[in-house]
């Protein structure tokens, strides 16, 4: 494994010099996860893997599912659904429906959004479910999570209705908030309406209880939780220019303190940090030794434009490492991904961003192969190859 630093580290430096160090921001929720969608950022992460109590923040993975089932084709809006006993059963947050009602799909997802209704979420799950049940929909949950990277969450239920096992980190609903985004552009804005009157049977449960939509803050979505295990929590979005953040709060103590830490993060995740070009695509930052190839170096370069967001008040210098397996076996493709270059900024997670060849490098003939002999002696017989072949083989 080749690790090298990259001539875009000065570039890099470059780009961000006459800027400070961004304060590490600090929160009193029990957990939360901070995350630019635009560049692909992680801005905050405090206990963002421990899974705990989600409370109705988990019915976003019962819309994810029933949202992917109407793309599918095996649920349409227009249905109508039965609502069962144990569906009617239920307390908290709900649409107050009965066994008589016979409610349509598209009704039932925003009584889930808007509401938070604990019945809608179950008349879903049994439609969803393999067996008819909540819990076959929550084993087909917690399948569906896996699928899309979820590692720290279990289902037992479509609601997030108190129950022992049930729990999600707040990295995971990051991961899903994002997914419900990018996956269903058409169905998102249901998550930003302020108001569903269902039926006009109960007015006062009219309300979207997400505070942030109400901000001026760009918000639009996407759910509210609170349990007393839980506490108050939030999984939000919002959108100012060209950036959109996405950011998950859980165990607050009151509803206050949830829309007053809500409104911190989006203010401090959109004005603490800028995005900056960093390299166009095609951009070289380093340079391969080829194994067996026609040419005996390929160069590796960047794929795509490389935006990164940094502290607008950053000083520090920004390292980055280029990682590969070398030398590299020919043939050779030219977009083949061979390497990644590791960019780190302090108080950021590292980012990694793929290399590809430059070129194509066809198998060389007899001359190529005897010289691959040839530097296979040097090497065994401790020969110095001479000064430029020794850089290239550590990969400068």
């Amino acid at each position: 494994m080749n690790t090298i630093k990259s001539g875009l580290t000065a570039g890099i430096m470059m780009l961000c010099a006459g800027l400070a160090h961004a304060q590490a921001f600090e929160t009193s929720a029990r957990a939360a996860y901070v995350y630019d969608q635009t560049t692909g950022t992680v801005l905050l992460a405090k206990d963002a893997a421990t899974p705990l109590p989600p409370a109705s923040m988990s019915k976003l993975m019962t819309i994810y599912m029933a949202f992917e089932a109407i793309t599918q084709g095996r649920l349409s809006v227009d249905d109508i659904l039965p609502v069962s006993t144990h569906a009617a059963s239920f307390g908290g947050s709900s649409m107050f429906l009965d066994t008589t009602d016979r409610v349509s799909v598209e009704d039932l997802l925003r009584g889930v959004i808007v509401l938070s209704g604990n019945d809608a979420s179950v008349v879903l799950a049994e439609a969803l479910s393999p067996d008819g049940t909540e819990a076959g929909f929550g084993r087909l949950m917690t399948e569906r999570a896996r699928q899309l990277g979820m590692v720290n969450s279990v289902f037992v239920n479509a609601s997030g209705w108190p129950a022992a096992g049930h729990r999600m980190s707040t990295e995971d609903l990051g991961i899903l908030s994002s997914r419900l985004i990018a996956d269903f552009p058409t169905f998102y804005p249901l998550f930003a309406e302020t108001e569903f009157a269902f039926d006009g049977r109960v007015p006062s449960n009219s309300q979207n209880r997400n505070p942030i939509l109400r901000m001026g803050i760009g918000a639009d979505g996407l759910k509210t939780g609170h349990t007393q295990e839980a506490g108050y929590g939030l999984a939000g979005s919002a959108v100012q220019g060209d950036r959109r953040v996405i950011f998950v709060i859980t165990g607050l103590d009151t509803a206050v303190a949830r829309a007053e830490e809500s409104e911190r993060i989006v203010n401090w995740a959109f004005r603490q940090f800028a995005e900056r070009d960093v390299a166009t695509a095609g951009t070289r930052v380093a340079t391969a030794d080829v194994w067996m190839g026609a040419e005996t170096s390929v160069g590796l370069t960047v794929a795509e434009d490389l935006q990164m967001l940094v502290p607008i008040l950053h000083q520090g210098s920004v390292n980055g490492e280029v990682v590969f397996d070398g030398p590299v076996q020919a043939p050779i493709t030219a977009g083949q991904q061979l390497g990644e270059l590791i960019i780190a900024l302090e108080d950021l997670p590292e980012k990694r961003v793929p290399l590809v060849a430059e070129t194509d490098v066809p198998l060389g003939g007899f001359s190529a192969r005897m010289r691959t002999a040839a530097m296979v002696l040097w090497g065994k017989y401790g020969f110095a190859p001479g000064a430029d072949a020794g850089a290239d083989a550590n990969g400068a």
